[in-house]
């Protein structure tokens, strides 16, 4: 089965009261829309990514630098948005499936995501449900006070998103029956047969206003990990010095295996610990000969794509570096800029500190040089 994801970012986010939309929101420098594009690329039946955007958030969706996403300006209502989605992908030969999914529904699992993808072997369309736990009341006429009180709940429920169907029949229903669409997809099925519905998960709220986020990034914050990481080097003649991927001006340069840059080794091992994946020497031995002068550019890389495939991202570095020359304060943001790149983070994520030892021992002496590094990384499924 080929699949498409339709990621719906197209609204105005009104009740949301800010000047950026729910889908740009950042949770530990990622927004919302790259959280759920980051669970997608899990899956090799997803063969395409859609993100439907708002025409006055274009700048704000190309800042994002999706790579292989298809984007797609949204209609005045969510139903047009859709449509707009379906309508590019009715040309498309190779998928037959389509996943819709809110922009403002982040948190759902991967484990929900591969239900409906499996679902959909036999099935119309699939969709997620919740019980309705609360206690239900309808309104009648709230100018009279009229009020149904004690409505019995057993026979409702929530849809959320994803939502699976087959890309042929979704389409065709969007075009010629669109008026009866409620809310989402699923609303435009007259028959039901063949439509399966699979418990959702509680965690897969809507963000629809700020104590939403909030509640979100407690959740997230509840998934965040710290590791420390630490490195250190002689300082030798004939070497370079590398120090954060960038080569220094320098009489003097780092003795390693590798290419001894104490910045890359301590941010790797931080990241490492956070993630409970041992140490650089595990991973990386000085006893293989494949690793002899490599720049730890490469490990470091190597370490995030780890990362990512164990699912979490990168929320915070912090490091110090100590060395009593060069002058790191001269080198800080170039380097900030380097660490950024290989992480695949925002610079603000990066703090970096230039620290001496006021001359004592061999660092103050300029014969080595060493660094410190607190990571903290946060799962995001």
């Amino acid at each position: 089965m080929s699949f498409c994801l339709i990621i719906l970012a197209g609204g105005n986010s009104h009740r949301f009261r800010s000047n950026i939309g729910k889908p740009y929101q950042k949770i530990a420098g990622k927004s919302l829309i790259e959280i759920i594009v980051k669970k997608a690329l899990k899956f090799k039946q997803i063969k395409k990514i859609i993100v439907v955007y708002n025409r006055r958030d274009l700048k704000r969706v190309k800042l994002l630098r999706l790579k292989n996403i298809k984007l797609i300006a949204g209609g005045k209502s969510r139903q047009q948005s859709t449509f707009n989605a379906l309508n590019y992908m009715k040309k498309q030969n190779n998928i037959s499936k389509v996943l819709i999914h809110d922009a403002a529904r982040p948190n759902f699992s991967t484990k929900l995501l591969g239900s409906i993808i499996k679902n959909m072997k036999n099935a119309r369309a699939v969709v997620p449900k919740i019980k309705i736990q609360d206690a239900v009341k309808q309104i009648i006429d709230s100018s009279k006070n009229e009020y149904i009180l004690g409505k019995k709940r057993n026979n409702l429920f929530l849809t959320q998103t994803p939502q699976g169907f087959k890309l042929k029949e979704i389409f065709e229903l969007h075009k010629s029956n669109y008026l009866k669409y409620k809310d989402d997809d699923i609303s435009l099925y007259m028959d039901l047969n063949n439509v399966k519905f699979i418990e959702g998960e509680k965690n897969n709220f809507k963000i629809t206003d700020q104590s939403d986020l909030e509640n979100l990034k407690g959740i997230y914050k509840s998934r965040l990990n710290v590791g420390i990481g630490f490195d250190v080097h002689r300082l030798v003649p004939k070497r370079k010095l590398f120090l954060g991927g960038l080569v220094i001006k320098s009489k003097l340069g780092t003795l390693g295996h590798s290419d001894g840059d104490p910045v890359l080794h301590s941010i790797t091992d931080a990241i490492l610990g956070a993630v409970k994946m041992g140490d650089i020497g595990q991973m990386f031995s000085d006893k293989n000969k494949r690793f002899k002068n490599i720049r730890s550019t490469i490990l470091l890389r190597k370490v995030v794509e780890q990362l990512k495939l164990k699912g979490y991202f990168i929320n915070n570095i912090d490091i110090n570096i100590i060395t009593q020359t060069p002058k790191i304060k001269n080198y800080k943001n170039k380097i900030i800029d380097n660490i950024a790149k290989l992480c695949e983070i925002d610079k603000s994520q990066i703090n970096i500190k230039g620290k001496t030892t006021e001359k004592l021992g061999v660092i103050g002496k300029e014969k080595a040089i060493a660094c410190e590094t607190i990571a903290s990384v946060i799962k995001y499924d």
